[in-house]
């Protein structure tokens, strides 16, 4: 009645308790939480059936969605990817996926918030997420020098999206022992929406006290250029644990809009080896509007 000797199975929760203040649209005190399971069944020892199930109050209030925490209350199935060796190559096939599944990146922050900092500025293209329930595939090769090439296609149905909305990308990395760059190319058809390409580029490189990640990218939709970017600076040990601190535009913006910041810093350290503390403080331009500051307390738990 248990498990198959190859399915394990992850448990995951994490809890925000903080508030926010300035724009009157999202002053709020809240406790929110959000609550993963991860399955994962493998049939050959070389490849891997992975099963996401979530639930949450996230989107109920500002500061969930802030932290970017699931929503709704009942458990769902948030994605079913199956992994397996091509040659030597990585393949990953699956629902409610990125074509963005097997891309590497080069990014050492911990982000406090899901805002810009949390995909270290290319969101769009090394982190490419887009509509829900989209069919994705992915493939990517790692060479022995550090140096790594991988591709992505995928689609999300017309009923979904108004309009068959297909998408495909790639991607090169390059990592050594202290530094590290990834570059990526995405075509968005766009569905019902003009067609966009995205071009994205992070690194980091890592000194004896703090590591330095910074992310650039850019996207033209036909008649418009815009861009964005990330800098963040980790110090992996400070006491018992971890600072973070980073800024970022809240987005991609042409020359001639008002561009707008997101400022975070954080302290994350290990009560022990199942939960982990997060104390944080971010500030959010506005265009229009006061900014927004937050302040919070997050603890994740894993079981």
């Amino acid at each position: 009645g248990g498990f198959s000797e190859t399915t394990t199975a992850s448990f995951s929760v994490d809890a925000v308790l903080g508030g926010i203040d300035g724009d009157t649209d999202s002053e709020t005190t809240s406790l929110d939480y959000q609550f993963n399971i991860g399955l994962s069944t493998s049939f050959t020892g070389e490849d891997s059936l992975d099963i996401a199930i979530d639930s949450g109050i996230g989107t109920l209030s500002p500061m969930g969605t802030v932290m970017g925490f699931d929503s709704g209350t009942d458990l769902k199935v948030d994605g079913v990817t199956y992994t397996f060796p091509v040659g030597g190559a990585t393949m990953v096939v699956g629902d409610s996926t990125d074509l963005s599944a097997t891309f590497t990146g080069a990014c050492t922050y911990s982000a406090f918030t899901d805002a810009t900092p949390d995909d270290c500025g290319t969101g769009n293209s090394l982190g490419m997420g887009g509509p829900a329930s989209r069919v994705a595939a992915s493939m990517s090769y790692a060479f022995d020098s550090g140096f790594s090439l991988a591709g992505g296609i995928a689609s999300s149905p017309a009923e979904i999206v108004g309009d068959a909305q297909d998408m495909f990308g790639l991607n090169a990395a390059y990592s050594a022992d202290n530094w590290g760059v990834a570059t990526a190319y995405v075509s968005d058809d766009g569905g019902t929406t003009p067609d966009t390409t995205y071009w994205g580029l992070n690194g980091y490189y890592t000194f004896d006290l703090a590591s330095i990640s910074a992310g650039f990218e850019t996207s033209d939709n036909g008649t418009t250029d815009s861009s964005g970017y990330f800098v963040g600076l980790s110090f992996p040990e400070v006491g018992p644990g971890s600072v973070n601190v980073a800024a970022a535009t809240t987005g991609l913006f042409a020359d001639d809009a008002t561009e707008t910041l997101i400022y975070e810093a954080s302290y994350s350290y290990p009560v022990n080896d199942a939960m982990t503390i997060t104390p944080g403080i971010f500030i959010q331009e506005n265009d229009g509007s006061d900014d927004e500051t937050g302040i919070a307390v997050k603890t994740s738990f894993s079981f």
